[in-house]
């Protein structure tokens, strides 16, 4: 399929005798909102880490953009998003100063700089905020800046590895909307997170126990597959299986 911009084949990663990754498969298409949930311990953060070039599998393969997870990981980290629960801000640097220090970092000509440095202080309604130091700003705000700056180069995939954490549902309900434009406008999201209400928000959903993939599909199919009313209900009844925690 020509729209896929994830495909991973038998992935794996093992430190010493245990295998923290073991042999997943899946594809993620343009567009789509992919949700990647498993317990502490279930090894998505080792999956997120091989697929964003930050880490190198034992074994298996996998395409990110077109680019190989094996042979290309200096050139994923420039052709993807990324957001951490921790969201990666400079404290002591303004809202604008850190919008033009990531988008150095990208490699966006001055032009490109600022034209959508003003488009993101618009979209934020943070144009008035521009020069306030972002350690200043309340957890919601630093949320959707961190966000903005993960997706100032337009990249085809954002990952964003548990980014609700901590911050109320108003505001959680808020970040979403800015990954339903993201992905409307035909941004790849692969997201992680602890909220099993946000997995019902997601295209598809892969759920991790013990390094493997247990379940993958539509949230409608897997609460039908496991007779379950809830996300909640089905990661429980997958996790209850689990071999090893944290």
């Amino acid at each position: 399929m020509s729209n896929l911009v994830i495909s991973v084949r038998n992935l794996t990663k093992r430190f010493g005798d245990f295998t923290a990754v073991d042999s997943i498969s899946f594809d993620v298409s343009k567009g789509e909102i992919f949700g990647f949930l498993g317990a502490n311990g279930a090894g998505k953060t080792t999956a997120m880490r091989m697929l964003c070039g930050l880490s190198y599998p034992t074994s298996g393969t996998g395409t990110i953009a077109g680019l190989d997870v094996r042979k290309d990981g200096e050139r994923i980290k420039r052709k993807i998003g990324y957001m951490s629960q921790r969201f990666s801000l400079y404290n002591d640097l303004t809202i604008q100063e850190n919008i033009r220090l990531y988008a150095s970092i990208y490699g966006l000509s001055k032009q490109e700089t600022d034209e959508r440095s003003t488009q993101l202080l618009s979209r934020l309604n943070f144009l008035s905020e521009r020069n306030t130091l972002v350690g200043s700003l309340p957890l919601g705000w630093k949320q959707k800046l961190s966000f903005a700056v993960a997706t100032i180069h337009r990249p085809e995939i954002v990952f964003l590895d548990e980014p609700t954490g901590g911050v109320d549902p108003i505001t959680r309900r808020q970040f979403w909307e800015l990954i339903y434009e993201a992905a409307a406008d035909g941004t790849t999201i692969f997201v992680t997170t602890h909220y099993m209400d946000e997995a019902e928000y997601c295209s598809r959903v892969s759920i991790m126990v013990d390094g493997k993939i247990a379940a993958l599909d539509t949230p409608t199919r897997l609460k039908q597959q496991f007779a379950a009313k809830s996300m909640d209900e089905v990661f429980h009844t997958l996790a209850r299986g689990a071999q090893r925690g944290e």
